[in-house]
């Protein structure tokens, strides 16, 4: 094995769902073929459904035939996953039902017990207790929270509470699938792992940061769901802050989980309230319309299944936010996120601020930029940095033209397989490292933040604005950074 870990018991609630069968499974099996499980490590899945073992084995063969393809070779592997593989009937809102899990010996020999929670969050509190009461709340054993939790301060609140009355601060992992993603924690190695650029992360020499996730595909069949939720709580509370903490936050004593979230919740506590009037020279929120993605005519969103055209929640969302500390002040944190946009990608731009005199000549000086590091999460996962550099030639005079100094994470590393978040995110609570999860004071101070704007919209007969699907949003969003004398970074 390449690390030594302690046998472990993984209850997936909600184990036949979608969540378990295209992320949480494959990822267990990529665990299991990178020799990253202990070999008495169990995958127990419980949902309400009466199934077999054998018929669940089957089921999650299957699914790994279609999201992992090269388990279809790797004969290997998946008789020693199978192995692992079994299935309780649980009931979350039975409490009597969570016998079978004392039955299945989940715990037994006082090993460590992994249980996630793939359901709604309203069965959080109800799982919680049930497992409290049949004696699986020990300090050995974890949770795993799903987002969404909540729908606003509030009822995060709620959700958090019910789930503390059985489980401690230590044994609950909120989970935030981008933090797990390679590319954002190299974000931390950028940062502290070198001098050429902590120096340089400041508003002495730092113009703005854009932070964009950008989505093309619509609601696709979920219009229910994305209405209760909308752009800014399903991505901006949680995915495009915690991006926004990670860019912003000061060196941590040490490289631990309290240590890390300590400085992100001081960027939190920083961020600048978008309330009131302030919101509507802030913030862009956006809907969908007919238009083009790749060529082909795609619907607006209300022209999807179960709509409501009285609907005035966003799919689209530009923001400006503000940091009030030494670092930041003066620096314009430019946040974006929107469905059927003209490209997928998610990427974090560092644009610097120009050079303070130029000594070259007019045509030159045409040509000159700032310097920009973009660390682009995906689809691929690399890292540039734009320099000026001179055009090779013996002509009079110098010419100059932008360079991208590029790290590719595959192709520096191609000996190496990039894991999927959930691979690192799974192992790190198997391990018992909360690094990459979120506190509960994390949770609220975002949605404290949140609320302010949703309570501003909320307050207007403004309806959202219309964008065409492929287009980049709204016009107001290309104005939010033009207002400023600045651009968003693909325009």
């Amino acid at each position: 094995m390449k690390a030594s870990l302690k046998a472990c018991d993984v209850v997936i609630f909600g184990g036949g769902g979608d969540l378990a069968m295209r992320k949480l499974l494959p990822a267990l099996f990529h665990l299991d073929m990178d020799g990253l499980l202990a070999p008495t490590t169990r995958i127990i899945g419980a949902s309400r459904r009466e199934v077999s073992t054998e018929d669940y084995q089957a089921k999650v063969r299957d699914a790994l035939d279609e999201f992992v393809p090269s388990s279809i070779g790797d004969e290997k592997t998946w008789p020693r996953f199978k192995e692992r593989l079994s299935y309780v009937s649980v009931d979350a809102q039975q409490e009597s039902d969570f016998s079978r899990l004392n039955d299945h010996q989940v715990g037994g020999d006082d090993r460590d017990v992994v249980f996630y929670l793939a359901t709604s969050p309203d069965l959080f509190g109800s799982i919680c207790s049930s497992l409290a009461t049949h004696g699986l709340n020990a300090d050995r054993m974890r949770v795993v929270l799903e987002k969404p939790l909540g729908r606003d301060l509030k009822s995060s609140r709620a959700i958090n509470d019910e789930v503390m009355k059985n489980f401690n601060e230590q044994q609950a992992f909120r989970i935030d699938h981008y933090l797990g993603k390679e590319t954002v924690q190299n974000l931390l190695a950028i940062r502290f792992g070198n001098t050429l650029f902590e120096p340089l992360w400041s508003s002495a020499h730092i113009d703005n940061v854009q932070i964009t996730v950008s989505e093309t595909v619509g609601v696709e069949g979920r219009w229910g769901y994305y209405d209760n939720a909308g752009a800014m709580r399903d991505m901006v509370q949680n995915h495009l802050i915690q991006l926004l903490c990670l860019v912003a936050m000061e060196p941590p004593g040490r490289m631990d989980a309290d240590s890390v979230r300590d400085e992100k919740i001081k960027v939190l506590k920083a961020l600048r309230p978008i309330v009131g009037a302030n919101a509507y020279n802030k913030t862009v929120r956006g809907q969908y319309a007919k238009g083009m993605i790749k060529g082909k005519g795609v619907q607006g969103y209300f022209d999807e299944e179960g709509s409501n055209p009285d609907s005035r929640t966003e799919t689209f969302v530009a923001l400006r936010a503000d940091i009030d500390n030494w670092r930041w002040a003066g620096v314009p944190f430019y946040l974006r996120t929107g469905k059927r946009l003209g490209q997928r990608y998610s990427e974090i731009v560092i644009q610097y601020k120009a050079v303070p005199h130029s000594i070259f000549s007019d045509e030159s000086n045409r040509q000159l930029q700032r310097n920009q590091l973009i660390i682009r999460l995906q689809p691929e996962e690399k890292i540039s940095l734009t320099v000026m550099n001179k055009v090779p030639g013996a002509s009079e005079g110098m010419n100059l033209q932008p360079v991208d100094l590029n790290l590719s994470l595959t192709e520096a590393f191609n000996d190496k397989r990039s894991p999927e978040a959930y691979e690192r995110l799974l192992l790190d609570v198997m391990r018992n490292d909360a690094t990459l999860f979120m506190r509960y004071d994390e949770v609220e101070a975002a949605w404290k933040w949140v609320d302010g704007i949703m309570s501003a919209w909320s307050q207007t007969s403004e309806r959202p604005k219309e964008y065409a699907s492929g287009s980049w949003g709204p016009a107001a969003s290309m104005a939010l950074p033009i207002k400023d004398g600045r651009n968003w970074h693909d325009y």
